[in-house]
């Protein structure tokens, strides 16, 4: 990746839990770091910034394609059609923008081996 044009939304439902918001922030940071482009966090609901604000704050350093990526296990209905339809609103507000949706992770060939790291540190701690 690495482009300074291409930016990550890492999308979340949001918490009331400010830790968890903060927690959601932090793995954006650390995704953007990993991909060495502008990566921060929006919410659907409860906390900020919400996706228009992300969006914006994007565009105004410069993003040409942003990427939001679905921070949610499955495909329910806030992937399926609250973000699509949050999407086209800001594709509207900047038509000069290429915004693209990733995939939630559910579906994710990597996600049997993050369950099974779950399990193991449990059994770890356990003994």
């Amino acid at each position: 990746m690495g482009s300074s044009a291409t930016a990550i939304i890492l999308f979340a439902h949001g918490s009331a839990v400010a830790d968890a918001n903060r927690q959601v922030a932090a793995l954006a940071e650390d995704v953007g770091r990993q991909a060495r482009c502008p990566a921060i966090s929006a919410f659907l609901e409860i906390a900020q910034p919400d996706l228009a604000a992300a969006v914006e704050t994007l565009a105004a350093q410069g993003a040409r394609r942003i990427v939001v990526v679905p921070y949610f296990l499955s495909m329910g209905v806030h992937v399926r059609e609250d973000l699509p339809r949050l999407i086209g609103e800001q594709q509207r507000r900047f038509p000069l923008l290429e915004i693209l949706a990733g995939q939630p992770l559910e579906g994710s060939p990597r996600m049997p081996d993050l369950i099974l790291d779950r399990v193991r540190e449990a059994l770890e701690t356990k003994t």
